[in-house]
């Protein structure tokens, strides 16, 4: 590392994880040795934690986990993989190489599109895993880097009607996914059988012992706030004039995690560091990611992400060394504004004369159910569809650049299988939830299999107050991690424990600020019955336009967070 002489270096014990990294031979470890162990389903020592850098999460299924033990079994091992998709892309071929692995050898048959604009695979087996790898390179593929200390998938927004310029912030977000990636060989030789070299690994960017946490990026194209930038740590606004992309705004040090009854842990927006002309764009994010790397937390992993670098160095100084690292000196940030975060659900025509559909997949699990053979009417689409698809923030996907006369037989496939359903309230399209329960080892609270339930009763109390063509950003998340974004929702729930959560209100429908904890530690029929008289009030008084959000700071009911350092927990 560079700099460490810095007042901004955190001296003290450095936690177990650094030691894991700088042991670990660029990410190999000894997971290799593992894979041949038929005693246990699962990964040993430190291989548990490196998998993660390959792109998996070693879980299992706790809904058998007790009888399991009572049997004297270990429990249920196996993994989740996330893909890594820059601009969460992937065209027809490659989507039937995922269904087809899902059907025949994941334990659940899903696919699941999340918050990260990617897909993952639950429930691989050991026997199963480097298949599983070998497939998805096999279409171009590849799982490096979606988890551990480095920096993940690249997001971008996926459906603006400026196709142009949606296409060139695509290449700029896959550009800046591909300068970030670890350079170590580690992923080919152990799962894709590559020749096996002497450790000669550098790693430029990311440093030996990688990042101090994980490190979020994305590229957004104002009005749209899909990708949600304050959630991550480092975001290119695309700024167009007539029509092509000239440069960004840089936005730095949002994150969402934090701990329960930690106080020095919060959710914080990012900070905007000004705009910056196209060619300046690899090289601001190298420097922004170098500069958390050498000054971020490698002590207390609690406060090692880049939201708490910021706090604890000072904005201006972590700008000024950006600056210095990248040679490059930020200009005024250029205006922009964000309307809307939700996807645009049906067809859009693009400028290009191309259509899009957008279809809305609760929770964003793709299978069939009765009645609703989603993971059928996806692979049949592909069979014939001649664009490609995007997975959206919001765990929806885009069936995209589909010519004029291919439209009607798309259409045909996706309403045959319940892809697109009539019924589905605007409520239900603003909704979102995390994985959880079952297969997170993280969850405290059901989040996924609670969301329909609960919607089903918002929408009851929405219709009872004559709100039905209204709708409130709500979202569900089964622990503090922030997976499902609920601190950014207008409400927000974040499990405590079994059916209970935190609620928290208002967030705005921009998602620009962080929302407030109302009440701790309730149940489901608390949260219903609070929100059927605030919903009430909101209905009998709110002013033109106003959101939700707005409507519960306006009147008192919530403070607004102001500084989430500062204030978060007044």
């Amino acid at each position: 590392m560079s700099d460490t002489k810095s007042p901004f270096i955190v001296e003290g014990k450095l936690a177990d994880n650094e030691r894991l990294k700088a042991q670990s031979r660029h990410l190999r470890g000894t997971i290799e040795q593992d894979l041949q162990d038929p005693l246990t389903g699962g990964f040993t020592a430190d291989n548990f934690q490196l998998i993660r850098f390959h792109g998996m999460y070693q879980q299992d299924d706790r809904d058998i986990r007790a009888e399991r033990t009572k049997q004297k079994l270990e429990p249920l091992h196996n993994v989740m993989l996330r893909a890594r998709l820059p601009g969460g892309i992937c065209n027809p071929e490659q989507w039937l190489a995922i269904d087809k692995f899902a059907d025949e050898y994941t334990m659940y048959g899903s696919i699941r599109l999340t918050t990260r604009q990617t897909f993952q695979f639950h429930g691989v087996l050991k026997p199963n895993i480097k298949l599983m790898h070998q497939t998805l390179n096999s279409v171009g593929i590849d799982s490096i880097a979606t988890a551990g200390d480095v920096n993940r998938n690249v997001l971008c927004t996926s459906n603006p009607i400026e196709s142009e310029v949606h296409q060139q912030a695509y290449e700029w977000a896959t550009k800046i996914s591909e300068h970030l990636l670890p350079k170590t060989r580690a992923y080919a030789e152990i799962w894709l059988n590559g020749e096996k070299l002497e450790t000669t690994d550098k790693e430029p960017i990311l440093g030996d012992t990688y990042l101090p946490r994980k490190f979020k990026t994305t590229v957004v194209i104002p009005p749209q706030n899909d990708v949600d930038v304050h959630a991550n740590d480092l975001n290119f606004v695309a700024i167009a004039e007539n029509g092509k992309l000239v440069g960004f705004n840089v936005l730095v040090g949002g994150g969402l995690a934090m701990t329960h009854g930690d106080k020095t842990t919060f959710p914080r927006k990012a900070d905007d560091f000004g705009f910056i002309p196209l060619e300046h764009t690899l090289a601001v994010a190298e420097a922004v990611v170098t500069t958390q790397r050498d000054w971020g937390n490698r002590v207390n992993r609690k406060n090692a992400k880049t939201k708490y670098t910021l706090e604890r160095v000072g904005v201006d100084n972590f700008r000024a060394e950006v600056e210095k690292r990248a040679g490059v000196k930020f200009a005024e940030s250029k205006p922009y504004e964000f309307t809307s975060r939700g996807d645009r659900i049906g067809w859009v025509e693009g400028i290009d004369g191309k259509f899009h559909l957008t279809l809305f997949i609760e929770n964003g699990r793709i299978l069939d159910y009765p009645g609703k053979t989603l993971k059928t009417g996806c692979r049949e689409i592909a069979k014939i569809h001649q664009g490609d698809f995007r997975m959206t923030a919001n765990q929806n996907l885009i069936v995209a650049g589909v010519p004029a006369d291919q439209k009607d037989a798309i259409e045909a496939l996706a309403r045959e299988h319940g892809l697109i359903q009539p019924d589905v309230s605007k409520q239900r399209m603003d909704s979102m939830a995390c994985v959880a329960l079952p297969t997170c080892p993280l969850a405290m609270a059901e989040a996924e299999r609670f969301l329909p339930g609960a919607v089903d009763q918002l929408d009851e109390v929405m219709a009872k107050h004559g709100l039905s063509e209204d709708s409130v950003i709500f979202r569900v998340t089964g622990c503090p991690n922030g997976c499902g974004r609920a601190m950014l929702a207008e409400v927000g729930l974040v499990g405590k424990g079994p059916g209970r959560y935190n609620l928290h209100l208002g967030g705005n429908r921009e998602g620009t600020r962080i929302p407030r904890m109302f009440k701790e530690n309730i149940t489901e029929q608390e949260i219903m019955a609070i929100l059927d008289e605030l919903l009430g009030q909101w209905a009998g008084s709110r002013e033109a336009n106003e959101s939700f959000g707005d409507f519960v700071v306006r009147t008192g009911v919530i403070a607004p967070v102001i500084n989430s350092a500062q204030d978060f927990y007044d």
